[in-house]
């Protein structure tokens, strides 16, 4: 066994090594707050429990008519600190207990800190402040409590410092595992050069047990980066029916309740805010926000979750085919000229060198269209005003050139070359009018839009402008009808 170790302190006021005139010298050299440091303390005990709302009741086969589901007298504490999800605040408290009848717990300090897989966070309470002590047979507590913001094995950790023939403590740890009550997923469509269209689909993943498991969507909204506003798309409320009662089936869809394995989908509209920022434009990768959702579990315990950083996505991409590498456009029809313009300026700002396969140096030049229609009419002309954009590093003498043998549905209506003259470098611009003529009803992509450089000879080939739906003249289908 190993020896207690004795201070220097206790030699010096043992008696049975020094005699007592030398003992004297020495207790009246020691001063008081030594004296505190070497007086004999009781140990504290302590109790952590967490707070949570109790689980619904559920009674086993047989047990209706017996008294044996009742609660007793005794309340015993929980083994464990139960189910927690990311997004509830968890709470819990601490007691620090003086067992002893005759001895006080002097100096008691509390520190308590919890541990998350990526961080250590100090959880604050009321007995931080300056050490106490603890009479007999008496106890002090507190409660602690931290919001959950990610999932995995979180450790509370409760260290308590007393004074005891110099400092002691005690530390104790406890393990719990914090899961995702709801998948949030995003999808994110591109409207335009400065707004973009967030889907979030909710899904509850947790699992049924005694509480159900369903939770109750109380909000959701979508927090946007600076310089953006995010709206809700939503239909229209009903009123009910003739008589304006609401229907039960319209009642549990506005309550919010969602069960395990059920999921919700969200829409949102997030465009530039400030006349700044829609110059600017919202590129690819910019950060467009996070959606924040707000639930009730079956208790009332209130859970707030966030989703991860929203990111506009780019318009192109780099496919595969028979085995060569062959560059080709997957665009929304908008947003190009924004991804372009900050891929250049982002090879600008890092210094790097031409031809290095960026999306400025494989397209250095865009046309986009300006507010393009989303329908045409059948045999009927339609201006559309084009934007060209210079994004190179030198100026260009260009021509716009919309050739009728790559159109399909909807062609050209007048000249089909248009000379631009000289754009400047650097994000040097002009707008152009022109005309299109749908032949065909139906569903077309505008195509067949190509840029050449007249003082180089260069052609540069534009991923389809935009999408329209040609419909047919009121008239011809009257004309229809009648026949």
């Amino acid at each position: 066994m190993t020896s207690p170790i004795t201070s220097n302190i206790d030699r010096a006021i043992d008696p049975l090594a020094e005699g007592p005139s030398r003992i004297q010298k020495r207790v009246a050299s020691i001063t008081p707050l030594a004296m505190d440091d070497i007086a004999p303390s009781a140990v504290p005990t302590l109790k952590v429990m967490r707070l949570q709302a109790p689980q619904l009741g559920q009674s086993s086969t047989g047990s209706l008519l017996s008294l044996n589901h009742l609660l007793s007298s005794t309340l015993l504490l929980p083994d464990s600190f139960g189910v927690i999800h990311v997004g509830e605040t968890f709470s819990a408290y601490l007691g620090i207990l003086n067992p002893s009848a005759e001895m006080s717990v002097r100096g008691l300090t509390v520190c308590s800190q919890l541990q998350t897989p990526s961080r250590r966070i100090a959880l604050p309470s009321r007995l931080d402040n300056t050490p106490c002590d603890i009479d007999p047979k008496r106890g002090v507590d507190a409660v602690v409590s931290r919001r959950l913001d990610e999932s995995g094995p979180h450790i509370l950790r409760v260290e308590v410092g007393y004074i005891s023939n110099g400092p002691k403590s005690l530390r104790k740890f406890y393990r719990f595992n914090v899961t995702a009550p709801l998948s949030i997923a995003e999808t994110v469509t591109r409207g335009g050069d400065a707004m973009c269209l967030v889907s979030i689909t909710i899904e509850n993943i947790m699992e049924k047990h005694v509480g159900g498991g369903g939770v109750n969507i109380i909000s959701v909204g979508f927090e946007a980066t600076d310089g953006l506003i995010a709206e809700q798309i939503s239909l229209p409320k009903e009123d009910g029916n003739e008589r304006g009662q609401t229907s039960a089936v319209q009642l549990y869809d506005t309550c919010g309740r969602l069960e395990p394995g059920e999921c919700y989908r969200y829409l949102f509209c997030v465009k530039a805010e400030s006349e700044q920022a829609a110059l600017r434009g919202i590129a690819c990768y910019d950060d467009l926000g996070r959606f924040v959702l707000t639930y009730h579990k079956a208790m009332g315990e209130l859970g707030l979750v966030y989703s991860n950083v929203v990111v506009c996505p780019p318009t192109t991409f780099l496919s595969q085919e028979n085995g060569a590498n062959d560059r080709k456009f997957v665009v929304h029809r908008s947003g190009l000229s924004a991804d372009v313009a900050a891929a250049s300026a982002h090879r600008t700002t890092a210094g790097q060198r031409n031809d290095d396969g960026s999306l400025d140096e494989t397209l250095p030049v865009t046309v986009e269209p300006i507010d393009p229609p989303s329908t045409m009419t059948l045999s009927v002309p339609t201006k559309v005003t084009l934007l060209i954009v210079n994004h190179s590093s030198k100026s260009m003498n260009l021509q716009l050139q919309m050739r009728l043998s790559d159109m399909t549905g909807v062609v050209v209506c007048g000249p089909s070359f248009i000379s631009l003259g000289e754009v400047p470098s650097a994000g040097g611009s002009c707008a152009i009018d022109v005309r299109l003529v749908a032949l065909v009803a139906g569903l077309f992509s505008v195509e067949g839009c190509f840029i050449v450089d007249l003082s180089t000879g260069m052609e540069l080939q534009q991923p389809a402008l935009f999408d329209v739906f040609v419909n047919i003249p009121d008239e011809v289908e009257e004309k229809k009808h009648q026949r």
